[in-house]
């Protein structure tokens, strides 16, 4: 099989750079070994939400200058511009995301705790501030036996931003048969009951019983979308994330994925790149499992596998490894300076990653590789958890990524 690109790995990088690539008229297959982690997204990309010092940053784009020379934004030539980019790419698989990459907004955690983030899918719990609400009075509704949102720090952190809470629960025939059994109420299983028949239309129904007197009515998020649902209801609603499965998550990945597809791309899903073909230093080919008695030839391949969660890096007492092609990681030799033993401290690990150039080859043996390009979380300099900059790294160097392949950089 011949392809323009071969991108290893499914999630929101590998979507991104194949979007960006088939819409240039490239030839491109995913490979993806399972889902992604997009399924644990809570609906809203971070692009810099704290600076390396751990302050809150205001405006991303004038806080990215100053970090470290090692950070992957570095290596995206108009972060502002390839924002934009982004965000219009987003919208075109038909996510509706509103944020400014000058200015946070804030959206709301499980736990009621407001988070400075970029772009949040429509529908969700935002604020420009971080310390007050747009309403006064919430009406906080929950599913009956819903326990993947925590209600009570929920209505307490609500509370402390000086709105009033009301709190109800809900009910309906059908969400009680899938009560009966406790893996059936996750976020994504209530989602396929109420997508059944008229059931959004008695969840309605149910809620307007409860005769709610909030300025607005937050439910966890159980759906893709709050407009329909608001007017039939007569007040405003609102989602809140719930712990995962997340339902924004599995939108998101859905919406990009079809898209992709629409676009001409080809996507495998479950499977795994085993290895590849080198000639002069260059990759000609790679095997995957289901496809051992073929070879997937390309002129680019993108890296696109993630970083220890996704099994992109990982590890054993020698040291941090890529798995697939032995590419050089950043990582320190030292396996006692991985981690910090209080669990809130900066975990140095969750910066490692593939080293690459300035225009994003993989290195490998100290070389990079001119035909395969790495992008997202598998690349070093880049600690996602401490500096909230997962979604903005992922999507600005695929579509970079993106470029260098289409002007042969």
């Amino acid at each position: 099989m011949r392809y323009d690109c071969v991108i290893i790995g499914g999630g929101l990088t590998g979507l991104t750079c194949g979007v960006a690539l088939q819409k240039a008229g490239k030839k491109v297959a995913i490979v993806t070994a399972g889902q992604s982690t997009l399924h644990f997204n809570s609906g809203s990309l971070d692009l810099l939400g704290r600076d390396e010092r751990g302050q809150a940053v205001a405006n991303p784009l004038a806080a990215i200058k100053s970090l470290s020379d090692s950070h992957p934004y570095h290596k995206v030539e108009d972060v502002a511009a390839t924002a934009q980019e982004a965000a219009a790419l987003l919208a075109e698989a038909g996510l509706e995301a509103a944020g400014e990459a000058r200015a946070n907004h804030y959206r709301m955690s499980p736990m009621g705790v407001m988070k400075p983030t970029w772009l949040t899918l429509g529908g969700m719990v935002t604020s420009p501030e971080a310390d007050r609400l747009p309403w006064r009075k919430v009406s906080l509704v929950n599913v009956k036996g819903f326990l993947d949102i925590p209600m009570e720090f929920l209505a307490d952190n609500i509370a402390k931003m000086g709105a009033e809470v009301e709190r109800m629960d809900f009910t309906t025939p059908e969400l009680e048969l899938a009560r009966r059994s406790p893996s059936e109420m996750r976020a994504t299983n209530v989602e396929k009951v109420l997508e059944r028949g008229d059931n959004l239309r008695k969840m309605i129904q149910a809620i307007g019983q409860l005769h709610p007197t909030g300025d607005v009515v937050m439910l966890p998020a159980f759906l893709g979308s709050a407009k329909d649902l608001g007017a039939q209801l007569g007040r405003e609603i609102r989602f809140v994330a719930t712990l995962p499965p997340s339902v924004p998550g599995v939108q998101m990945q859905t919406a990009l994925r079809r898209h992709f597809q629409r676009l001409g791309g080809t996507f495998f899903q479950s499977d795994t790149v085993r290895g590849g073909v080198w000639a002069k230093g260059r990759l000609e080919s790679v095997a995957t499992e289901n496809l051992a008695a073929e070879r997937m030839e390309a002129d680019s391949f993108v890296l696109a596998t993630g970083s220890f969660q996704s099994r992109g890096l990982m590890s054993n007492y020698e040291g941090v490894y890529e798995p697939i092609f032995g590419l050089n990681v950043e990582a320190d030799a030292n396996r006692a300076n991985w981690t910090r033993a209080y669990f809130f401290d900066e975990q140095p690990y969750m910066a490692y990653g593939v080293r690459t150039d300035s225009h994003l080859h993989a290195l490998k043996d100290g070389q990079p590789v001119g035909n395969l390009w790495a992008a997202g979380s598998v690349l070093c300099g880049n600690n996602a958890v401490k500096l909230m900059s997962r979604g903005g790294v992922e999507m600005l160097t695929a579509i970079q990524t993106a470029k260098n392949i289409l002007n042969r950089r």
